[in-house]
């Protein structure tokens, strides 16, 4: 389920908050602190923007370089890669591709840039491997230049900017607004990023709320997902027309670096306390089903369950639409691929820079585990992002597990994002895991009459669709017939378990298993120490002081004991007015709440609350503890006076007496 807060939003004890207006605390956004050490200039509500490196695909980095040369270029002043992964401009014939990837690596070794030959990787899977890390900005001359889940700020900008930042000219926009992006829950089984990344979509585009916006994902539902999964999320955001995006980092983050050889560039990364915020999108991930993007937007967002309850209907629309786009030039019939009341598809596509990642093509090949894609009109392709996912996938035996089910590896390549390629029959209807399904984005010709629609899903639901050759199918759900084949036991509503050999998994498949596992581990641990101060809610505790923060005044304390012990903080304004704290004592304090926050728990205690008094004077006084005497009321001034309005129960008990003795 996803949720749009329109008014500021402030992080208080690391829980979201609404507040009147987001002030100066826009500054402890992880966002803004990024920002502010890549401006240049004094700071009055313009960036003037530098990067900490560039990129660019073969169709753009020719006339950038062109242009940045007869301007004066000398040398790149940063790190500036070119890729080779979208073959310029689709050329068809001639010379014209390996012409422009000569002119780029001649480029790259004149001016000291670096040069990825052609189905080395796609683009932004080689920023992801090669180039993002905690705390840095990357400008690309592609719209999907986003790698947030890896705390790296992507801009994706037209061939200019490339050009201003080469000449040592700065980036300049109007200091962006900030929506926190709150995820909590874990999602479903046979849920995956593109169904999260196509619900934000299509709760946000269309009302412009994320338009030039950052996007900061954070939230005790980040723990939860592994790194492939945010990534999935990540580049997607793009598609709801925000500026750029950044995630809170992790050991999870730390990993996969540390696995690409590049552990330096881990940074954690986290939003401080009282961080503020322009607006907020909540989204549970428990809540979450599979889902589709019509064509012709990824924001045309409508669950799995939804369409197949009425295919027809949201067929009609989708070809309503195609005819008020096309003007008669072209027709799509979409209507005609339902048969005998069952949605059919000619084709499958898990691809690119939001498909092909490793995580997707595994669990696809998980799915497809003792059947296959058919022997009719569906096909399924993948195109890996990288040789080294493509190598992991060939070692862990996933890449030959999908062949023999029928599936086509192809190199690595972003053709089926823009119709190089994979091109769907006039008509036809392919379900696609890529970036975009925008008019004949797939390769079709509106105006030689031919038309053919794209329907966005996730890498599962299409392996789910692949393995009931065609028929559109969610990856919560299989067919009895499919089931069977794994469980001859299995009836409808089980749940089937496929086992997965795992022979000598590689790095990454191990890293995502040692996440899931680590995760399960700490999520008991936090479970259990929720549990344990859940109980002593409004109870007195003794702490040992851990820290004293010397800039805010806040007190750590560390509670409880053994593995149920956690930390506290007692900030400035629940401190006694004159009291004076040093690390090692011991300090009693007041559990206030308990709360599920990102890093766990969260216990907020106090010294000034007037339960402390309460609870001080029934260990104290043992007519209070006994009940003969009650507490009625109290108010407090802590560090200088407080009345306390007493009852007597037992008529032979002085209720004040009591509590302070004899008159």
């Amino acid at each position: 389920m996803i949720q749009l807060h329109s008014g500021s939003i402030m992080l208080q004890g690391g829980v979201p908050t609404p507040i009147p207006a987001a002030g100066s605390g826009r500054d402890k956004t992880m966002a803004y602190q990024i920002l502010r050490r890549h401006h240049r200039g004094p700071w009055e509500g313009q960036l003037h923007l530098t990067f900490d490196s560039l990129i660019s695909h073969d169709i753009t980095y020719v006339g950038i370089i062109q242009t940045a040369k007869a301007s004066g270029l000398r040398d790149f002043p940063v790190p500036y890669v070119l890729t080779n992964c979208h073959n310029s401009l689709c050329a068809v014939g001639g010379t014209i591709n390996e012409d422009d990837h000569a002119f780029g690596l001649s480029a790259a070794v004149k001016y000291g840039g670096n040069y990825v030959p052609a189905n080395q990787a796609v683009i932004h899977q080689y920023a992801r491997e090669m180039m993002a890390g905690c705390g840095r900005m990357i400008l690309g001359s592609d719209s999907h230049t986003r790698y947030g889940a890896l705390g790296t700020m992507g801009v994706g900008e037209g061939g200019p900017e490339i050009v201003k930042q080469l000449l040592k000219n700065t980036y300049d926009i109007a200091a962006p607004q900030v929506v926190l992006v709150w995820l909590t829950g874990t999602p479903p089984h046979g849920v995956g990023p593109h169904d999260v990344a196509i619900a934000l979509c299509g709760a946000v585009y269309g009302n412009g709320f994320a338009k030039n916006r950052i996007l900061e994902f954070a939230g005790p539902g980040v723990a939860h997902l592994p790194m492939d999964y945010r990534i999935g999320i990540d580049v997607m955001t793009t598609e709801t027309a925000c500026l750029s995006s950044i995630w809170q980092t992790d050991d999870a983050v730390a990993e996969y670096l540390t696995i690409h050889g590049r552990p330096e560039a881990y940074t954690r990364l986290a939003p401080e306390e009282g961080a503020c915020y322009d607006a907020m999108i909540s989204i549970d991930l428990s809540r979450l089903e599979p889902m589709a993007a019509l064509p012709f937007h990824p924001s045309e967002a409508v669950t799995l369950r939804e369409l197949l309850h009425d295919p027809g209907d949201y067929l009609r629309q989708v070809e309503q639409r195609a005819a008020e786009q096309f003007g008669g030039k072209a027709t799509l019939s979409l209507t005609d691929q339902l048969v005998d009341g069952k949605l059919v598809v000619q084709q499958g596509i898990i691809a690119g820079c939001a498909g092909g990642m490793y995580d997707n093509i595994a669990e696809a090949a998980a799915i497809l585990s003792g059947g296959d894609v058919g022997c009719g009109p569906f096909s399924l392709s993948v195109y890996p992002p990288s040789i080294p996912v493509n190598l992991e996938l060939m070692q862990n035996g996933v890449q030959q597990a999908l062949l023999e089910a029928g599936v086509l590896f192809k190199p690595c390549f972003c053709g089926p994002c823009f119709g190089a390629g994979d091109v769907p029959a006039n008509n036809a209807l392919s379900v696609r895991h890529t970036t975009r399904n925008f008019p004949n984005r797939e390769g079709s010709k509106p105006g030689d009459g031919q038309l053919s629609g794209v329907v966005l899903m996730d890498a599962r639901s299409i392996a789910a669709t692949a393995r009931n050759h065609g028929v559109l199918t969610p990856a919560t759900e299989v067919t009895l017939d499919a089931a069977r084949k794994v469980d001859p036991h299995a009836q409808l509503g089980d749940l089937v378990n496929v086992e997965i050999k795992t022979q000598a998994f590689g790095r990454i498949a191990a890293q995502t298993a040692r996440q899931v596992i680590i995760q399960g581990i700490r999520e008991a641990e936090q479970g259990m120490i929720y549990d344990e101060f859940t109980s002593k809610e409004h109870e007195i505790l003794t702490g040992i002081i851990t820290r004293i923060d010397p800039r805010s005044g806040a007190v750590a304390l560390r509670i409880g004991s053994g593995s149920e012990s956690t930390e506290a903080y007692l900030s400035v304004n629940e401190q006694v007015r004159g009291e004076t704290y040093q690390e090692g004592s011991r300090l009693r304090v007041y559990v206030v709440e308990v709360r599920r926050a990102t890093k766990g728990p969260q216990v907020l205690i106090s010294r000034t609350h007037p339960g402390l008094v309460k609870r001080l004077f029934e260990l104290e006084v043992p007519e209070i503890y006994d009940g003969t005497v009650e507490v009625k009321s109290i108010a407090r001034e802590a560090g200088s006076r407080t009345k306390m309005a007493v009852w007597s129960n037992d008529e032979n008990v002085d209720p004040i007496g009591a509590c302070v003795g004899p008159k």
